[in-house]
């Protein structure tokens, strides 16, 4: 979800997702006071709520930018048959760990 997009649902509702980790953070001051004004404008939303949210966009946006870095594999071809290489970068890690996390969490 985009910051955009959270902000328009601030205005209307806040949600709650029910399999949920719990974490404790620090924040700097400057941030602290930026995440108390946005709790200032929109009222109706929980402290907690607007950075579980803000956190899930921004980590959102991390994974956009990951950087593909094709390896020598081809793995598939295009709509124009060019060819497709295997990511060797980050990513695959990434959603690897992910997945293990998550399957990690499912059976606890």
């Amino acid at each position: 979800m985009r910051v955009r997009d959270l902000m328009s649902t601030w205005e209307h509702e806040s949600h709650h997702t029910q399999n949920e980790e719990k974490y404790q953070v620090r924040l700097s001051l400057r941030d602290a006071a930026r995440l108390e004004a946005l709790q200032g404008l929109y009222p109706g939303v929980s402290l907690a709520t607007l950075m579980s949210q803000l956190l899930g966009a921004a980590l959102d946006e991390v994974e956009k930018q990951m950087p593909y870095k094709p390896g020598s594999r081809v793995v598939s071809v295009d709509e124009l048959g060019d060819p497709l290489y295997e990511d060797v970068g980050l990513t695959p890690r990434y959603l690897e760990l992910r997945q293990a996390f998550m399957q990690k969490r499912k059976r606890a």
